[in-house]
């Protein structure tokens, strides 16, 4: 089997106001390992260097390096350099799923491993509540005994051409029935809005965090620095496993994502968190390239990989 290979810089880079004398941050950068995503390389570099670093394996099971950096500084930049490559999914055929209301029949009376695991992603979360509009948004999609994944693709479809895209619409903080009103948002309001509709529904879903190769237009060049984090949605139907989707470019993730991690919502995976001493106020710039490298067989990564 083929896979993709992808190398990925992700810099992060913070100037602050005033001096930062201690800072400890969460590191959530590394490509996750897959049965269908190879980890080949990754690491960090961050300036100024830091004091002590630590790495563990969160209760979702993402990667996280922990890092304390000590000592007076006015900047912090953090690079990700990663190198994977990444399968085609499964995808079933969307006739072929069950009806959405026996997914969520099972999702609730199930007691196997798998349908327990998931069932904690149908309640609400810090970003994602599960109120009445959403469950109305949702309806249309979902009309008696249709297929449960045709539901869900007609309900990307419709947030996909029914929400613009606007990098100045909304903050982390902009209430999700916020974007549901405006109809504008980016790739994370539209992923927390299918979630929480979803959800609504009694439908497992939860939040990926990763990336997405931009190609410039044809005849153009690609600007360095031109890619971006992305996010998508992941909801489960007993029997198939998980299926990701992608509401933002309404296409099922196959061989252009690549998975960082996955939580409830984007609280549980956010690129960076930390907590500092000083800085006041400060400026963000990311930069993020990925690059895809050719092809390989899928089993050429798969010795530093211990997929589940």
């Amino acid at each position: 089997m083929k896979a993709l290979r992808f190398h990925i810089t992700h810099t992060t880079t913070y100037d602050y106001l005033s001096p930062v004398t201690v800072s400890h941050h969460m590191l959530r950068l590394a490509p996750r390992r897959l049965a269908r995503q190879f980890v080949m390389a990754h690491s960090l570099e961050i300036t100024p260097a830091a004091a002590a670093t630590h790495r563990y394996i969160d209760y979702f099971g993402n990667e996280v390096a922990f890092t304390a950096i000590e000592g007076a500084h006015r900047r912090l930049s953090v690079t990700a350099r990663s190198q994977a490559a990444v399968a085609p999914s499964f995808i079933p055929d969307a006739s072929e799923t069950p009806a959405w209301e026996k997914v969520r029949y099972l999702c609730h009376t199930d007691l196997s491993e798998p349908v327990l695991e998931a069932s904690e992603f149908m309640f609400a979360s810090p970003l994602v509540p599960t109120e009445a509009q959403f469950r109305a948004y949702a309806a249309p999609s979902f009309p008696a005994r249709r297929p449960v994944l045709e539901g869900v693709l007609d309900l990307a479809a419709r947030i996909h051409g029914e929400f613009k895209f606007d990098a100045a619409a909304t903050a982390v903080s902009t209430p999700l029935t916020q974007v549901l009103e405006r109809r504008h948002g980016v790739c994370q309001d539209f992923a927390h809005l299918m979630i929480a509709c979803l959800r609504a529904l009694g439908l497992p879903a939860r939040y990926v965090s990763g990336y997405l190769e931009t190609l410039p237009p044809p005849g153009q060049s690609k600007l360095l620095g031109a890619d971006a984090s992305h996010a998508w949605v992941a909801f489960f139907c007993p029997g198939v496993g998980w299926i990701d989707v992608d509401p933002t470019n309404n296409v099922l993730p196959s061989l252009q994502h690549i998975t960082l991690g996955w939580g409830r919502d984007y609280g549980d995976v956010s690129p960076i968190r930390g907590v500092l001493v000083g800085g006041d106020e400060h400026t963000l710039t990311v930069a993020v390239d990925v690059v895809a490298l050719g092809e390989v067989e899928a089993n050429e990564g798969s010795g530093t990989n211990n997929a589940p």
